[in-house]
């Protein structure tokens, strides 16, 4: 078993913000939605191989707590260009080789970057 995506709703005009945030300033590629889903209540982006984070476009509310973690090369790099781009970070209980920071996306969901030294 393993796992091959993760999905987190935006707001409805949310597609212009999440393209910035997510492919403009974490560096990830956006992909195509999947036949007969709707690309315009969709964004998907590749998370290395197979993975993916699917972006639903709807007026949900993101949970308070919930996150997700994506590993990075770059950890303080990515940091700044977070911090530069007016996004508030902030530390979390250290983990023993994985070095991380907290953040939240535009539209509130809760995200981990993280390093994980070998």
């Amino acid at each position: 078993m393993r796992l091959q995506h993760v999905s987190v709703a935006i707001p409805l005009d949310g597609a212009a913000a999440a393209r910035a945030f997510y492919g403009g300033l974490l560096g990830l590629e956006e992909r195509d939605v999947v036949p007969k889903l709707d690309p315009g209540r969709f964004i998907w982006f590749r998370v290395g191989g197979d993975l993916e984070l699917h972006l639903m476009l709807n007026d949900e509310r993101p949970p308070e707590r919930a996150h997700f973690c994506l590993v990075v090369d770059d950890l303080e790099g990515l940091r700044a260009q977070v911090e530069e781009a007016g996004f508030e970070t902030r530390d979390a209980t250290e983990l023993v080789g994985r070095p991380r920071f907290f953040c939240h996306d535009p539209f509130g969901n809760l995200l981990e970057l993280t390093r994980i030294d070998s």
